[in-house]
């Protein structure tokens, strides 16, 4: 995964199968970021999700200052983007 921070917003490009297999390298590259509560999570490559990377996304979410975070999802594909919706999702996070 690939990060970016700029004016205290870190940006992760998840890879193109989040799953569980990514849990750990997932875990481990938001906790490298500064603490912060503002992430910016690309999923411009992603083309799979399952029940595992919902769970990590709501971590991140904690990690991140729970209810006082702010995380967006951007660039989903259609696939994802369904998986979101069905998951409500667009109550937790904002989705671009």
């Amino acid at each position: 995964m690939e990060t970016q921070t700029k004016d205290n917003v870190s940006t992760i490009k998840i890879n193109e199968n989040f799953n569980f297999s990514c849990q750990a390298e997932f875990r481990q590259t938001y906790e490298k970021i500064p603490k912060s509560n503002r992430f910016i999570l690309d999923f411009s490559k992603t083309s799979y999700i399952d029940s595992a990377a919902l769970g990590m996304l709501l971590l991140l979410k904690e990690y991140a200052g729970g209810d006082g975070s702010k995380i967006e999802i951007i660039k989903c594909k259609p696939e994802v983007q369904n998986i979101f919706q069905i998951s409500n999702f667009g109550q937790l996070f904002k989705i671009s």
